[in-house]
């Protein structure tokens, strides 16, 4: 009887063990889900994205906490479901989000903010000589190509020029031979008006 006790005192003890195992690798579980979670937002404060995106990493975030449990029950649980392994998960998540959630998003949007403004410099060093280049090629080569169509233009736009020069001559040239016209119209009539007034006079008499 003794031995059967010892036995059974032995298993409980071991069942009880395990349990508390268990527990505490899937506490670490729910830290592990935690630190995806963080991840994924540290993505979106750190890179613009759209809504569209958003909703595709809030799937593969699903698709790979999904994968991460099955993997983790089948390893320690044999693929057994119970309820205090989904209580040490959410237990694990809510004390990673309550307690260093928040330094380890900032810590790590502004290891990605230097990490992106040294990847800005670094790209602007490499790229200064080529846009260097690029700059002299437009200022000579451009140029040398470019000045037959320029002196092309600059002669059409003379040619129009003169073309409008002559005509607005021509156009001065009609408005003054009319207007003399007119003047000297203007002078026969005042002319011939005594004339007429003194052919009057000698007829009354």
């Amino acid at each position: 009887m003794l031995a059967l006790k010892a036995n059974i005192y032995m298993h409980m003890n071991d069942i009880s063990a395990n349990q508390a195992y268990l527990f505490i690798v899937y506490l670490i579980c729910g830290v592990i889900i935690g630190v995806f979670f963080d991840i994924f937002r540290i993505l979106r404060k750190s890179f613009k994205t759209s809504d569209f995106i958003t909703y595709i990493e809030d799937i593969i975030f699903g698709i790979l906490t999904g994968i991460f449990l099955i993997f983790m029950l089948f390893i320690f649980n044999n693929g057994e479901l119970r309820f205090f392994i989904f209580l040490a998960m959410l237990l694990g998540m809510a004390i990673y989000l309550l307690t260093i959630s928040k330094y380890f998003i900032k810590l790590s949007v502004n290891i990605i903010v230097i990490i992106k403004k040294l990847i800005i410099k670094i790209i602007s060093i490499l790229l200064y000589p080529i846009k260097k280049t690029v700059e002299i090629l437009k200022k000579h080569v451009l140029k040398s190509i470019l000045r037959p169509f320029r002196i092309l233009t600059i002669n059409i736009k003379n040619i129009k020029m003169t073309k409008e020069t002559k005509a607005k001559n021509k156009l001065s040239k009609k408005d003054k031979i009319k207007t003399n016209k007119k003047n000297s119209s203007k002078k026969a009539k005042l002319t011939e008006k005594p004339k007429l007034f003194k052919v009057h006079k000698q007829l009354k008499k």
